[in-house]
């Protein structure tokens, strides 16, 4: 941390890939970029790297407020909220249609920022177009309903905006989390404060920068760079938003829900952490199947939290898929997000990079044998090769705890009774797959699989338009789908007299 006398609020950057573009820096508050008021700012590493690329401004509590008020204002007495649902969509799809055209520049900053692979990076801002174009088709088509009692009276209810929101999203994808909390949100006719992670700053800001030139009135959207000690607690406890959206981890879930309890009970979605199953039937496609289980834990450096991260293999066929994951595993380009070749990029910072890690010991240390990887890639930045454990028990910490990393265990499972024990012996319940050629068996098992989202014979296909959320300690409430705009309305009930 240091003071913003020497930080600008724009700053031209070029990339790795020749990209050149001018970044905002500073916080995005009432329509502007402004420079904090504690005047500080904080460093942003390229994690491909390691080296300090440059600082953006640093929100605190005082800036919290400022930002909380502008949306406030906007909301009660700006032309927001005077706006037909049908202008809020146009809004959304023009930004959707900004996004398009900088979809080179955003995929660039979310390699350069995050450290993910570019190809992958591409596909994560395709999926913002795609997410922001749906929330603006649903702006005009969120109705309450007429209810008949009796014939004396005339009911009605109405799906009201519930106001100003905050919102703190994660750093393993920065722009596809703005997008899927600022869809939903504004599609209902809320406005916004939104925090990104310290980690990933730029992406947002840029997004903000789209915002303006969409042509949202003053105070709808505010996004900052902070601190979560600081700027993230000030949204879960501010008493001026009455629904925080979080993603992340279930330890810091736990406490925007204590802090959203003791301010003023504010609603709350958590879309938190996960250890998920991903099950192999004998008369699975192997091929096929390991494909899919290379994806789905390998997919954004195995940063995702829904990463398939447990694999069980039915014991007749064991043997043959340790055989052809390692070989899939090995298979992977690793190395420099900007090269089209790479699949798994860098881990997205160094406190990441030593966390992982200590896992990979610590598997080695329990017991667990290291079929492949099991070390740092290169000698810059901060890389991991795709890790694979076999000969993995349920009480190894490595099969209970999530890693959020390129590291995969793998267990045998008898039969399918075997399999849903052990795929369900977790205290989470975001995602899970499961790889067979039986319809039966893959319905029986999606029936009775405790998980959010049950994938039968791929990974990771996720889609705007399906909810995604989590069971247990992966969550409350759902993101994506008409599901995600019950967290952004209340119900309000009319009940007129005609007597």
């Amino acid at each position: 941390m240091s003071s913003t006398a020497s930080v600008p609020l724009f700053q031209k950057f070029k990339l790795p890939n020749g990209v050149e573009y001018e970044q905002p820096l500073g916080l995005f508050i009432n329509g502007e970029f402004v420079t904090g008021k504690e005047g500080k700012a904080f460093e942003v590493i390229n994690p491909s790297t390691g080296n300090v690329v440059g600082k953006v401004h640093e929100a605190t509590a005082a800036d919290v407020d400022i930002a909380v008020d502008a949306a406030e204002t906007a909301f009660y007495d700006g032309p927001w909220s005077k706006m037909s649902s049908a202008d809020r969509g146009h809004l959304l799809l023009k930004l959707a249609d900004l996004f398009e055209e900088n979809l080179t520049i955003l995929a660039s900053i979310e390699a350069f920022d995050n450290g993910k692979a570019i190809q992958l990076a591409k596909g994560d801002i395709g999926a913002c177009i795609g997410c922001l174009r749906y929330y603006g088709g649903w702006a005009d088509k969120i109705h309450g309903k007429v209810i008949e009692t009796n014939s004396g009276s005339f009911n009605f209810t109405k799906q009201e905006p519930i106001g100003v929101c905050g919102q703190i999203i994660p750093w393993n994808f920065p722009l596809l989390m703005w997008a899927w909390k600022i869809g939903p949100a504004i599609a209902c006719g809320n406005t916004v404060v939104l925090k990104t992670a310290e980690q990933t700053p730029l992406g947002g800001l840029f997004a903000a920068k789209l915002c303006k030139e969409a042509g949202f009135p003053p105070g709808v959207i505010n996004i900052l760079s902070g601190f979560g000690r600081t700027a993230g607690a000030a949204i879960a406890s501010h008493m001026k938003i009455h629904k925080v959206a979080f993603t992340g981890s279930t330890l810091v879930g736990r406490q925007i829900m204590k802090a959203a309890a003791e301010s003023n009970l504010k609603k709350v979605t958590l879309e938190l952490g996960g250890k998920s199953p991903n099950i192999v039937f004998e008369d699975a496609d192997i091929d096929r199947a390991v494909e899919w289980i290379n994806f789905g834990i390998y997919y954004n450096a195995g940063q995702c939290c829904c990463a398939g991260s447990r694999v069980y293999v039915q014991e007749s066929i064991y043997d043959k898929v340790i055989e052809a994951f390692r070989k899939r595993a090995q298979a992977n380009v690793v190395g420099n997000p900007f090269d089209e070749a790479t699949f798994q990029g860098a881990q997205v910072s160094e406190a990441q990079y030593n966390r992982i890690m200590s896992y990979v010991e610590l598997g080695k240390k329990e017991g667990a044998t290291v079929e492949v990887g099991g070390e740092r890639h290169g000698n810059e930045g901060y890389f991991i090769k795709p890790t694979v454990f076999s000969n993995v028990t349920e009480d190894m910490r490595i099969m209970q705890e999530e890693i959020f990393g390129p590291v995969c265990a793998i267990a045998k499972f008898k039969d399918l009774d075997d399999a849903i024990s052990k795929g369900n012996s977790t205290t989470y319940g975001l995602a899970s797959a499961v790889h067979t050629g039986s319809l039966s068996t893959a319905m029986e098992v999606a029936n009775r699989l405790r998980a959010g989202t049950v994938w039968v014979n791929s990974y990771n296909t996720l889609h705007w338009a399906l909810p995604f959320g989590g069971y247990g300690e992966s969550g409350i409430g759902r993101e994506l789908g008409k599901e995600a705009l019950r967290n952004y309305t209340q119900v309000k009930t009319v009940s007129i007299n005609l007597s």
